[in-house]
């Protein structure tokens, strides 16, 4: 049964030192972008005719005039201040968060957590779905209420300014947001850093967490994993290597010297927006350019949540804080599901899935989608979603 019906929430929001959050950007700050954008010094043609030195020259000025002369920030703007943000402290820090409740009397709260370099705006085409399903076709019964918040350190929530903020103490402070709200009963889901942050909230199981949901799994592997593997386990290990080979330079640079790639983050817009639409274009479903799993203005509107806030450098540490934490061995004993997608950049095969997760209660091989799943596949995803927690509720 759920706790505070529509009409109270108003009311519990003022109890629990919950602030309405409204973006209002300054015409200031956009023009200090185009001036920026303006005056980029630029490198010269990579040396190859493809993306494996980087984002190609043309490809980047591409998106840059776009991002100058074309993108309308305040489209993005007001699609986020029309879902309802808000803003509250937890543990010391203010943490920012989308919240859309269902219309629906039985909708069951649900978590829901991005990762790097993603952003709330990744869930921006769930939401409708998954809060109103019959609205798009679905049914009243696989009814959500939406809790989604910035990670801290990006987008609107606020910069750790001492270190300690990792993804246990993270897992602590999402249950606490879940009880600020009043939730007593809730589901939580991730992809990337916000699958980290779920195993975690699995793991530590805090009142009311009901069961997990991720489409990127952290598996433990052993010597005997690579003897005779099965075919999944062969993929697996590939995507591994590949990604050991080929995708680990910004990580390894966000977790040793975060503090230095800031400065050029936080600098230069096409800096930032380089070393975010490379993954877009590496860590998607596409035929060869981002923009086939990806509109060009989806990549901005997610680039302009690490830029408008200057989130580069504190968004980067989370990698200082916690890269080493996801190589632990995470037990989860609640309910949980798994939805594999074929492009994601790390794989696990249901036996190794089964080391972390012992209750495993739904899978499934999807047939498209990469690492972002929600964002390259809403419908897919919804659907994924509204089948895992079915088993669930």
């Amino acid at each position: 049964m759920l706790l505070i019906e529509l009409t109270s929430w108003s009311s519990m929001a003022a109890m629990t030192d919950i602030r309405d959050f409204n973006l209002d950007i300054s015409s200031d700050q956009l023009d200090d972008l185009h001036r920026r954008i303006d005056a980029t010094r630029w490198p010269e043609k990579e040396a190859v005719d493809d993306w494996s030195q980087g984002v190609p020259l043309s490809a980047m000025r591409d998106l840059m005039d776009y991002w100058r002369n074309g993108y309308d920030w305040r489209r993005c703007e007001a699609k986020l201040n029309a879902f309802g943000q808000y803003i509250t402290e937890i543990d010391g820090l203010d943490i920012h968060f989308i919240h859309v409740r269902s219309p629906h009397d039985n909708a069951m709260p649900l978590l829901l957590t991005h990762g790097w370099p993603g952003s709330v705006v990744e869930f921006m085409d769930v939401i409708g779905p998954l809060t109103d399903p019959v609205a798009h076709g679905g049914d009243a019964r696989d009814a959500f209420h939406l809790v989604i918040p910035s990670l801290p350190g990006f987008g609107f929530s606020g910069k750790p300014e001492k270190h300690g903020w990792n993804i246990e103490r993270i897992g602590r402070a999402w249950a606490q947001l879940m009880r600020k709200l009043g939730y007593e009963k809730w589901f939580a889901q991730g992809g990337d850093w916000g699958a980290a942050v779920t195993h975690v909230l699995g793991q530590q199981a805090p009142e009311g967490l009901c069961g997990v949901h991720c489409n990127l799994v952290f598996a433990p592997t052993t010597s005997e994993d690579y003897v005779d593997p099965s075919p999944a386990a062969k993929e697996a290990i590939a995507a591994g290597e590949h990604y050991a080979t080929q995708e680990t330079g910004y990580s390894i640079q966000q977790a040793t010297r975060p503090q230095t790639i800031g400065y050029s983050l936080v600098d230069s817009p096409v800096g930032q927006a380089a070393w975010i639409y490379e993954k877009m274009m590496t860590w998607t479903d596409n035929q060869g350019q981002p923009e086939d799993a990806l509109s060009r203005d989806a990549i901005l509107d997610n680039i302009m949540l690490y830029w408008l806030p200057a989130a580069g450098a504190s968004a980067a540490r989370l990698y200082w804080e916690s890269f080493s934490s996801i190589n632990n061995k995470f037990e989860v004993a609640l309910p949980a599901g798994v939805s594999s997608f074929p492009k994601e950049i790390l794989k696990a095969p249901r036996e190794w899935a089964e080391r972390v997760f012992k209750d495993i209660v739904y899978w499934n091989d999807c047939e498209k989608g990469g690492h972002f799943a929600a964002w390259e596949q809403p419908e897919l995803f919804v659907a994924e979603i509204r089948n895992c927690f079915a088993l669930m509720r």
